[in-house]
């Protein structure tokens, strides 16, 4: 349907999408002190806009706004229809407390009160 378009309306559409992608996402990368826009988030991988030209491989932080969602090991980026595509190796949350190395049992006290 959009073959019978006119190439410049096909490219004003086409950066129409990536626009309100980019305005609907709060998802980052960050890689060091560079930050990119996330077009799409999903459990392999993510999605990129291609005009930034970031090819990343490594450790990568995904933010959702200032929340840190995960710490991510890319392993491949190729380029896809005006998108970079990265794959994970590993995406592992990241928590807001040291993780346990016992088990916690359900009926433990959240504190203790110091004694006076």
């Amino acid at each position: 349907m959009l073959e019978h378009l006119p190439v410049e309306v096909r490219q004003g559409l086409e950066m129409a999408r990536k626009r309100e992608a980019r305005k609907r996402s709060r998802l980052r990368v960050h890689v060091g002190e560079t930050v990119y826009p996330v077009l799409r988030l999903w459990e392999s991988g993510f999605a990129l806009d291609a005009e930034t030209d970031p090819h990343l491989r490594g450790l990568v932080d995904i933010y959702d706004g200032s929340r840190h969602l995960y710490q991510a090991l890319i392993v491949a980026s190729n380029t896809e229809a005006g998108e970079v595509v990265c794959d994970f190796k590993r995406a592992t949350p990241a928590l807001d407390r040291a993780p346990l190395d016992f088990v916690r049992p359900d009926d433990a006290p959240s504190g203790l009160l110091p004694k006076r």
